[in-house]
């Protein structure tokens, strides 16, 4: 069993700064690539950052220069440091994660999402 708990949303004003933090727990083996995901109300789902276990990362443009992800494989945390926010980044964001657990089952996993409002 694999869990992937965030914490970190919250309301901001334009211009502020937040970071999500996201914990996985249960039977892992591994952590391949980790990454953040948003949707806001009427949208579809977004890629907003990844990381591998190698650190390397890839970002949305709108995000690009405002946004940093960051990873503990020590403790398998994975970051969004969000400065510089807008109101076009409220959303749900969500964690997800690629992970092999002990019975060498690769599987794809989600955290439970956290909300992201940007209002003055």
């Amino acid at each position: 069993q694999v869990q992937l708990v965030e914490s970190g949303g919250g309301l901001v004003q334009p211009g502020g700064s937040l970071r999500l933090s996201c914990a996985a727990s249960g039977s892992i083996f591994s952590i391949n690539a980790m990454g953040w995901y948003r949707q806001a109300p009427g949208k579809e789902r977004e890629l907003v950052a990844a990381i591998t276990s190698g650190g390397s990362t890839n970002y949305a443009d709108s995000v690009k220069g405002r946004f940093t992800i960051s990873r503990d494989n020590a403790k398998n945390t994975v970051y969004l440091q969000m400065n510089s926010l807008k109101p076009e980044d409220t959303a749900v964001y969500y964690c997800n994660a690629a992970i092999v657990v002990y019975s060498g089952l690769p599987g794809d996993y989600w955290g439970q999402g956290t909300q992201v409002t940007v209002s003055s």
